[in-house]
């Protein structure tokens, strides 16, 4: 039997090793992970490997699509998984439902401050909200109250009360008219009652994307609907979990969550407001379905990517077409 000496196998060694970086030197610009990058095509690069990995550690079925914009606002996909696969959107679908209210008052058929009486057997007794919490009915809401609950606290019986403001044929016929053909609410035996339906994570995207380039609703509108989305209440659990609160006034954000999916789409903003990364996320099947928290497999996931693709997009200046949003000025108060 042959045997190799120190001496020789020092030099095998090393041989090796120069081997290994001469091939590798190819890939290596790949595989590294830059703080931040500096140009559109490298910060796509790093949300995709972020996304990647955090989705192989959740497990499950994910679809998703996920862009970084370009300077003149095109948003070229970094991520396209599933893209046009028709899912359940939950509680994203939402964002949907404000659209269609919010477009009848821009067509002058509602108010912000048009009541809304929420009699005692509307409220939903569980799930999510805080109208269930005050326990003193009849009572009554605005418009503009309902949508700021609808998309903050994810109000379950917001969404009736959103019928009795748009009922569920009225919102479908809205969502189609704007381009939406898969992005629809299930109407039940009752006009003003609806099931929050499916989407696709591209029309979700092509949503967000034609509310912030103003092609979907008029401005005051569109700043309504992004100030609710991009305020400190808004959801927190998810994307925007890991972050400081300057840095979540810059991600206008939205979560849906029923039986073992967990899904989250919105807009992430250059530090001058303009949009530059905007993602629409929908996860199935992972374990722990009965958890609803911060602590599920998919929304630890979405949370480590959400601080990772801020700081892969903070030298990417946003979509200059697209409206400019002016960073929101967080200062809690002591009441007086």
């Amino acid at each position: 039997m042959g045997y190799i000496n120190r001496r020789a196998a020092f030099g095998l060694g090393t041989a090796i090793a120069a081997t290994t970086v001469l091939t590798g030197t190819a890939n290596a610009a790949e595989d590294v992970e830059e703080v931040s990058p500096s140009t559109p095509d490298r910060a796509r690069r790093q949300v995709k490997r972020v996304y990647d990995r955090e989705t192989a550690n959740a497990g499950g079925t994910w679809n998703a699509y996920i862009t970084v914009a370009d300077p003149d606002g095109t948003p070229v996909a970094a991520v396209d998984a599933g893209s046009t696969d028709v899912v359940e959107a939950y509680s994203v679908n939402k964002i949907a439902v404000a659209m269609a209210v919010l477009d009848k008052i821009d067509r002058g058929l509602l108010t912000l401050d048009q009541q809304v009486q929420v009699p005692a057997d509307i409220v939903i007794p569980n799930g999510d909200g805080i109208i269930k919490l005050d326990r003193a009915y009849p009572s009554a809401f605005t418009a503009g109250h309902v949508m700021s609950l609808l998309l903050t606290v994810s109000d379950d019986t917001c969404v009736r009360l959103s019928g009795l403001l748009c009922p569920a044929k009225e919102i479908n016929d809205i969502i189609v008219a704007k381009g939406f053909p898969n992005t629809q609410v299930v109407p039940v035996a009752n006009p003003n009652r609806f099931f929050l339906g499916k989407t696709t994570p591209r029309e979700t995207h092509d949503i967000l994307q034609g509310l912030i380039h103003g092609t979907l609703l008029s401005a005051t509108s569109t700043d309504f609907l992004f100030n609710i989305l991009r305020s400190q209440v808004a959801f927190t659990d998810g994307i925007r979990r890991m972050m400081s609160s300057d840095e979540r006034g810059r991600v206008a954000t939205k979560a849906g969550w029923l039986n073992d999916g967990r899904n989250e789409a919105g807009i992430m903003f250059d530090t001058a407001g303009k949009p530059v990364l905007t993602y629409s996320l929908f996860a199935r099947g992972q374990a722990h379905p009965e958890d609803f928290g911060a602590t599920h497999p998919a929304v630890q996931a979405r949370s480590d990517m959400g601080r990772k693709w801020l700081r892969a997009v903070d030298k990417i200046a946003g979509a200059a077409s697209a409206r400019t949003l002016a960073a929101q000025v967080y200062q809690p108060s002591n009441g007086g």
